[in-house]
């Protein structure tokens, strides 16, 4: 049995600090673009520079964030960067984007190359697949269960990687659109604006803050992951302070250094440092088997930090404004508090400049709004502040290697350039993705060239249970594989596929890297890239093509400009643009609406979302569709043949379903929908704020959606 190498987290230098110090293996960090939290200080180059010196002199590993995904006209930058890495040798670069994944395998086979959270790894078919393509070791997804993580582990000899302490996303790593349907601000970008955390309204009139979760806590179960034979244990927290990745790396490196000794005394010691992390509550997930039910508590904000209650009222003492909060004693200047306005309208943090008791509670002055009903926490005491020893040196002159201004080469697909003789495989025309077996004969009043249909456990019962009276059959049939696949999946899903092949199935949708191969081994005869496999760029759709898929769906949160330049390099033949679709902006594991009294949800600013849940899967999507009808032509013009229909997360009615068709066949627009990022793109750290919505609820939504309860 090894003992996991312990990897904490080093947004700032101040955090490396703090890290290195409590006991820390390994530190992972980003640069100041291309990493999935940029609004975290970050490393200059010369500090990584030295970092890596420094930290290779104490035997100890750095690893080099470069998690995001990235657009065509980014790859020159993109290149620069993993070229300069090379150079300075970090012990690996952590991933997500496909297209920097074949950048690395072709141009810096120097690099060692670990599998982000963010790729979605979830099963050893997929840690298997990205290991053939250099990928060293995966960062396994949050969801998984402790039985499943050593089924991976029993079935790869890859390195397994997993997050072990702090916070969590509601929605499966990799697969959240929310924040870039707001405006932009993508996940898959590292700008997002935590939509998990926001306050929402029931239809009923319940609200709160619905889908913020607790933070990950699994001090307790660190030697049953050591037992399994897992790699490394990961704690997030690159936005956290320096106190808080001090605390947090002292207590898992005690628990790791002392369990054999005494379990239970170990634990115990562990337990008490943790204490002052000034986190939220925790949970353990779906860690022990099954979702822990109090994962999340509607009536606590999405903040870290101790709560000392709400402001009760504010008073102004010779000119001076005082927030009067319930008595709590021990503050004190230099104390750092975070205050989040009501019904979440902004969230700030400040140092308590003087603090006074008095009979109306404490009076706290701060540098910061506020005002009644504000809740209050507070996430540092300065009396708790820790120096630690600098790891950097004072000068930093001696490291100075920065990136070239070398053009990245182009992707070469010519292999993949002829797209006549694929049409006699895959029929062109317009695609329809349906949610049920049902649905399918309400898709056949107009009847599109191929017909999806979401390979779910109850769809794949009701196959078999209607199989000779399916409206769509051979080629004109195509199966949707759903992009979280976790290991618990893979014997039930192999087996369906196996099944549906032998009854003649042929086309088959692939979301999750896993897909691939159990799709080839089963002997699948076309594979279909998803758009949950992100393909943005020309790299990552020549890892596709070369992994098997012959054709590739463009993602939900393409942007017209760079479609525009992938096209410059990967034929349109080859690609399938999405033309309407009501998308999932939070995929998550397990049935929400267990928990909660509607399935309509309000924001903050009046916009509806709809809960669509499963037995043990749930996705909220927006009111208002994303389409792109009315550009029908001028994709045909630019050589597409083949386009998507989504419908798998609403009840299809025929008379939504033929304005739909209707609106494809005649290139008009649809009213009361958006275009999610087709025609600004992604958020840019140049623009001054999100692009807000339109304030207007959908007819389109509320037609489709009224008479739904369907559960798959």
């Amino acid at each position: 049995m090894i003992t996991p190498e312990l990897l904490a987290p080093a947004g700032t230098p101040e955090a490396l600090n703090a890290a290195i110090a409590e006991g820390a293996d390994a530190v992972y960090m980003g640069l100041k673009n291309f990493n999935a939290r940029l609004r975290s200080s970050n490393f200059a180059y010369n500090q990584l520079e030295a970092a890596i010196d420094v930290l290779h002199a104490q035997r100890k590993k750095i690893y080099v964030t470069v998690n995001t995904i990235f657009e065509e006209r980014e790859a020159d930058r993109m290149y620069q960067l993993l070229q300069y890495l090379e150079r300075v040798g970090p012990d690996a670069i952590i991933v997500q984007d496909l297209g920097v994944l074949e950048l690395v395998r072709t141009y810096f086979p120097g690099l060692k190359v670990h599998a982000s959270t963010q790729m979605n790894i979830a099963s050893a078919q997929g840690a298997n697949f990205v290991s053939k393509y250099g990928i060293k070791r995966v960062v396994l997804a949050r969801e998984l269960k402790l039985e499943e993580i050593k089924a991976v582990r029993a079935n790869t000899n890859i390195e397994l990687e997993t997050f072990v302490h702090g916070a969590l996303c509601v929605s499966v790593s990799g697969l959240c659109l929310f924040s870039s349907y707001l405006g932009g601000r993508s996940a898959n970008r590292g700008t997002c604006t935590q939509a998990c955390r926001r306050f929402y309204e029931l239809e009923n009139g319940t609200d709160g803050f619905l889908f913020s979760p607790k933070d990950f806590e699994l001090i307790e179960y660190i030697p049953d992951l050591a037992e399994a034979g897992v790699n490394a244990l990961k704690i997030e927290g690159r936005m956290k302070s320096a106190e808080y990745v001090g605390t947090v790396v002292a207590a898992y490196r005690y628990m790791l250094d002392n369990w054999r000794f005494d379990r239970e005394r170990a634990l115990a010691k562990a337990r008490s440092i943790l204490q002052s992390d000034f986190a939220r509550k925790k949970t353990t997930y779906w860690f022990t088997g099954t979702l822990d039910p109090s994962y999340i508590e509607h009536d606590q904000a999405g903040g870290t930090g101790i709560p000392l209650g709400k402001v009760k009222s504010v008073k102004v003492i010779k000119d001076t404004r005082w927030m009067v909060i319930d008595s709590y004693s021990g503050l004190a200047s230099g104390d750092s508090l975070r205050i989040h306005r009501h019904a979440d309208m902004d969230r700030f943090t400040a140092k308590i400049v003087d603090v006074r008791d008095s009979v109306e509670g404490t009076l706290i002055q701060i540098e910061a709004p506020y005002d009644i009903g504000d809740e209050v926490y507070i996430i540092q005491t300065k009396s708790m502040t820790r120096r630690y020893r600098e790891v950097l040196p004072n000068s930093l002159s001696r490291y100075h290697k920065f990136p070239s201004f070398d053009k990245a080469p182009k992707s070469d697909v010519t292999a993949y350039g002829n797209t006549k003789t694929l049409a006699k495989s895959i029929p062109e025309g317009i695609w329809v993705l349906a949610g049920s077996v049902a649905d399918t004969h309400i898709v056949q009043s107009e009847r599109p060239a191929v017909c999806c249909i979401r390979l779910t456990r109850k769809n794949a019962e009701q196959l078999i249970k209607h199989e000779k009276t399916l409206p769509f059959r051979g080629a004109e049939l195509a199966l949707w594989l759903d992009p979280f696949f976790p290991e618990e999946d893979s014997v039930w899903l192999e087996e369906t596929v196996l099944y549906r092949i032998k009854q003649g199935q042929k086309l088959f949708i692939a979301n999750n890297p896993g897909h691939i191969p159990l799709l080839k081994k089963a002997g699948a005869e076309i594979i279909i890239a998803g758009p949950w496999l992100y393909m943005f760029n020309s790299y990552a759709a020549k890892l596709l093509l070369d992994a098997g898929a012959a054709c590739i769906m463009l993602p939900y949160e393409i942007a017209k400009q760079n479609m525009n330049r992938i096209l410059e390099t990967v034929p349109a033949g080859r690609l399938m643009p999405i033309l309407f679709s009501f998308p999932p902006l939070f995929t998550i594991r397990g049935n929400v609406l267990e928990r909660l009294s509607s399935d309509i949800i309000l924001d903050r600013d009046d916009q509806t979302y709809e809960i669509y849940a499963e037995q043990d899967r749930s996705f909220v999507i927006p009111a208002k569709p994303f389409s792109l009808t009315d550009r029908t032509q001028f994709f045909k013009k630019d050589g597409f043949t083949r386009f998507l229909i989504d419908l798998s997360l609403t009840a299809t009615k025929k008379p939504l379903y033929k304005r739909i068709i209707q609106a494809v066949l005649q290139g008009t627009v649809l009213p009361e929908t958006g275009r999610f990022n087709w025609k600004d793109g992604f958020w840019q750290a140049e623009d001054t704020k999100i692009k807000p919505h339109e304030n207007t609820k959908s007819p389109v939504r509320h037609t489709s959606t009224r008479t739904r309860k369907r559960s798959n």
